[in-house]
């Protein structure tokens, strides 16, 4: 079994030293020496902005900045798009982290219309990029499905269902399950919740391709390259560590589920959680137009959800959060074997099918459960997509990149005032217990 994302083997041999000889999941991940990397650029001794994460936000973020004539490095200490930027399921999903309803509940229904109205741009941000810079990375309309655990469920979609066409005059419908064959090729669920809007995307494809028009636009993206520190000297900044230092008018930190003592302020204040797949070997074609007939983008209506599609290839990809914490090559192990027995409690005409792929990946989840970009201790950050990062975070990435070109941009996911989280300082000990909450939420509603 290969324990690196399967996307990678998508990708043309331009990008393919992301593939690692690695035999352990969830660990950093060797590059293939047999492949050559790509030519390191010469480290820039000053430029305008500084930054730190060469995944969706901060190569967006770059090249909204080198087209409005500033000069920009991007340091990544792995390689572009290596964290969760090419570990997703590529779903770009309609709305927030948040549901409609808590949206409405905890900010009125103006300011709920408002934010998720940034979801919605977002989306359109990212076709726009993807039209503009002539990316191909398999982007299609092609919808998602929420589908129901319990019967139970089916009711709160369609009161979701309701909210979404009064409030935020976005359309969805409800399918029962006596109809819901034509969508799913299970019995598992009662019900479900249809999307139109939402896409399907090869992110591996899409990071290379982002990254490819940020170099076009000018930008130097430095690889294995670690910001150790970032300091202030005067009224600039002084980015690197050891032999390493980069001069730098601004910063941006867009290292997202990556953060680490590099960046303290923003550690405090966002927290890694570990998303798991699994891929089986390619179906019969068959076979894969059986699980989701419409190709849609899937995931169910639990707290410790499921998530899956079908690939180009008619892999079932098949994911979820197996457990709540950081992944490490143990959680990553465990969290195979719990999705693939999930997957037969779906799918249980998948027996016998090999899984071929199995990886792990952080993403970013904040208190509220809100995306966030602005200004921190005079530092520049966007992340905490909680999972819905693909689209977003591409755009929060052109967002900030507006407002430190200088722009009079107002983004209400701007946080200048971000809190820090209660006794919390990078290192998640919390998460089992916040894990068993929401087990227990899952047997009693």
């Amino acid at each position: 079994m290969k324990t690196y994302p399967y996307w990678w083997d998508t990708l043309e041999p331009q990008a393919a030293s992301l593939k690692p000889p690695a035999p352990n999941p969830g660990t950093v991940p060797a590059l293939d020496r047999q492949q050559a990397p790509s030519p390191q650029p010469q480290l820039p001794p000053s430029v305008d902005v500084a930054i730190i994460g060469a995944g969706y936000t901060g190569l967006s973020a770059a090249r909204a900045l080198a087209r409005a004539g500033a000069s920009v490095a991007v340091l990544e200490r792995e390689r572009v798009g290596w964290g969760a930027s090419s570990r997703n399921g590529g779903q770009v999903l309609a709305g927030l982290k948040l549901d409609v309803g808590s949206l409405v509940d905890r900010y009125g229904e103006a300011r709920a219309h408002e934010l998720f109205g940034e979801a919605a741009k977002a989306s359109a941000h990212l076709e726009s990029v993807i039209a503009s810079e002539s990316i191909a990375c398999d982007y299609a309309r092609v919808g998602h499905l929420q589908a129901a655990w319990k019967r139970s469920h089916v009711e709160a979609f369609r009161r979701e269902e309701a909210l979404l066409a009064r409030v935020f005059d976005h359309p969805v419908h409800v399918v029962g399950r006596a109809d819901q064959a034509a969508e799913i090729g299970s019995t598992r669920y009662h019900g479900l919740l249809i999307d139109e809007s939402s896409a399907a995307i090869n992110p591996a494809k899409y990071v290379r391709g982002l990254a490819n028009a940020a170099r076009r636009a000018g930008v130097t993206i430095l690889e294995h390259t670690r910001a150790e520190q970032v300091r202030r000297v005067g009224k600039r900044w002084s980015v690197g560590g050891g032999s390493l230092a980069i001069d730098a008018g601004d910063v941006l930190l867009a290292t997202n589920g990556y953060t680490d003592d590099a960046a303290p302020a923003l550690q405090r204040r966002l927290v890694p959680v570990g998303s798991y797949i699994i891929a089986t070997a390619p179906l019969a074609p068959d076979a894969a137009r059986a699980l989701l007939p419409r190709r849609r983008m899937a995931f169910d209506s639990k707290n410790f959800l499921y998530y899956f599609r079908v690939t180009d290839d008619s892999r079932l990809l098949f994911g979820g959060r197996a457990e709540f914490g950081t992944a490490d090559q143990l959680s990553t192990t465990r969290a195979a074997s719990l999705l693939h027995r999930g997957m037969l409690d779906v799918f249980p005409q998948l027996a016998g099918v090999d899984i071929e792929y199995a990886w792990s990946g952080n993403v970013a989840f904040t208190r509220d459960e809100m995306p966030r970009a602005g200004r921190l201790d005079g530092l520049y950050y966007a992340g905490g997509y909680c999972g819905h990062g693909i689209a977003m975070a591409t755009y929060l990435g052109d967002q900030i990149a507006r407002r430190l070109a200088g722009e009079p941009i107002v983004n209400p996911l701007f946080d200048d005032r971000f809190a820090a989280i209660p006794l919390y300082s990078g290192t998640p000990w919390f998460l089992p217990l916040v894990g068993a909450y929401y087990q227990v939420k899952d047997w009693l509603q």
